[in-house]
């Protein structure tokens, strides 16, 4: 088997004004990094365009209806100081959320060992009814209720090493008993959730701050300490990385000094949880980055180790 890389053109067409990070570059960057030679065995697929019931399993009808009922005409507007829409931006997010779907399908069916979306926008900090940090649906909880509602899973666990808080994501599955939520961030940082004391509706939440201008030492030492070993307990069916690469040394909305082998190191560790309960079965989705050259670098080995993985 394979590595599935799931993608779509729409992702293009969700514009942010001229100098913001999240942008358009973004998942060119990442495309021509795996257009490489080494990449020619990736399973290219179009993300699929979700249904309505598909972000219904997490949001409500009407932030559904709120987000697109804001999407310009022209231009671009903004939801608020971070985020912002521009006409195509609810399709983007769309084929974001049924990227993931859609991923979680083949590596559940067996057809690929497992899958990385590369689209955007990010997810991770849309809320059940509130849309910030640039995101609009949460695509990597979406992800998750899928494969429990839809799939019959019992245990679904999501990663996040965003270097921001996944405070979407915690949001989403707060009270969902089947998942575990696992964050580690730069704290203090924005959006200033993901405090130890968070725990959600189960004790189906673990988040670990960790503070400004720490590196790849102090985050291996975290890891191996807190999340392998709570991985371990919770026996996950399908584990679900919400993969930001904002933790990069170089990139400029945060201060945590992580390097590419940092994000190798910690993709082959994830991948081992996952064989042991899991069946290897992993779905990684883009969140953060926005040093383009750190996020193509960065992209580029995390799916390389999925590629070795999937073998």
């Amino acid at each position: 088997m394979t590595t599935a890389l799931f993608g779509h053109e729409s992702s293009l067409r969700h514009v942010t004004p001229n100098g913001h990070p999240e942008q358009v570059a973004r998942v060119e960057r990442i495309m021509a990094a795996l257009t490489a030679p080494q990449f020619a065995g990736l399973d290219r697929r179009d993300a699929p365009e979700c249904s309505d019931a598909d972000i219904l399993l997490c949001h409500p009808q009407a932030h559904l209806d709120a987000i697109t009922a804001a999407e310009p005409q022209s231009g671009t507007m903004a939801l608020d100081g971070d985020t912002h829409m521009s006409p195509g931006s609810t399709m983007a997010a769309r084929h974001a959320v049924g990227g993931c779907i859609a991923a979680v399908d083949a590596v559940l069916a067996g057809e690929v060992g497992n899958a990385f979306v590369a689209c955007r926008p990010p997810g991770h900090h849309a809320e059940k009814a509130t849309p910030m940090g640039f995101c609009l649906f949460g695509t990597a909880a979406i992800a998750a209720k899928h494969a429990l509602e839809r799939h019959g899973l019992s245990r679904v666990a999501v990663v996040d090493f965003d270097v921001h808080h996944g405070n979407g994501t915690q949001d989403l599955l707060w009270n969902e008993s089947r998942s575990l939520f696992i964050g580690s961030h730069q704290n203090p940082l924005w959006p200033g959730t993901g405090l130890p004391e968070e725990t959600g509706g189960h004790n189906n939440v673990i988040n670990l701050p960790l503070p400004p201008h720490s590196d790849g030492r102090l985050m291996r030492a975290t890891y191996e300490a807190e999340v392998f070993p709570a991985l371990e307990r919770f026996e996950p069916e399908l584990v679900i990385i919400s993969a930001g690469f904002d933790a990069h040394a170089d990139d400029p909305l945060a201060q945590l000094n992580w390097r590419v082998d940092d994000f190798v190191w910690l993709t082959e560790r994830l991948c081992d949880a996952a064989d042991a309960s899991a069946g290897g079965r992993v779905v990684s989705t883009l969140e953060g980055g926005y040093d383009l050259n750190a996020l193509a670098a960065s992209v580029a080995a995390h799916v390389s180790v999925l590629m070795e993985r999937a073998g």
